[in-house]
């Protein structure tokens, strides 16, 4: 009877210590999977926000979660979560994450912008122009930052020469933007829309 007990208390403890592993490497792996930046970008009003790429995994998510549950200052979790749910387009769950993200860690101005777009594409542009002026104190010629402000300003509060001003910003801090064109094409619109509104 007591060789059972000792056969089945071994075989719990294996149990237990392969499935610590198996959470422990699942854990890591998906921080590593976050771990690296990733650039957000408003887009104009006239065109939906970006397309989904996928559904949310449930089970990162909750992976995340739980991470947070353990520790609520893990900003990679925060940030990986704001990340998934960001990226299917569930922004209002993606905001809460993005903040404990940044609450976390200040100085990233990555997280900073996907939490301003965030609240941009939640529909709310002043609060995501708050978010990028807090992007602009850490970076004032961060690219992405820049082209975002001259979209919400746009689209989003009708400042055209505000929009102009951040665009022409971009172009002269950042000479190897990659989509010069677009950005061009945007400042004359915006121009347009100026000159319009002042007659």
């Amino acid at each position: 009877m007591r060789e059972r007990e000792e056969s089945a208390s071994r075989y719990a403890w294996i149990v237990y210590a392969f499935a610590t592993l198996l959470v422990g490497g699942l854990t890591g792996y998906i921080l590593a999977l976050q771990g690296s930046p990733r650039a957000s970008a408003a887009t104009p009003a006239n065109t939906a926000p970006p397309v989904a790429t996928a559904v949310v995994d449930e089970a990162q998510l909750r992976a995340y979660r739980d991470i947070l549950a353990r520790d609520p200052r893990n900003v990679q979790a925060a940030a990986g979560a704001g990340n998934l749910l960001y990226d299917a387009q569930r922004y209002h769950e993606a905001i809460g994450f993005y903040q404990q993200a940044f609450a976390g860690n200040p100085a990233d101005i990555n997280v900073s912008t996907d939490l301003g777009t965030a609240l941009w594409y939640a529909g709310r542009p002043d609060e995501a122009l708050a978010q990028y002026e807090k992007s602009l104190a850490l970076n004032a010629t961060h690219g992405q930052t820049l082209f975002n402000v001259g979209i919400v300003r746009a689209d989003g509060k009708r400042d055209y020469a505000g929009a102009v001003a951040a665009w022409e910003t971009l172009l002269k801090t950042n000479p190897n933007y990659p989509d010069v064109s677009r950005l061009q094409s945007l400042i004359t619109d915006a121009r347009k829309n100026l000159a319009a509104t002042a007659k």
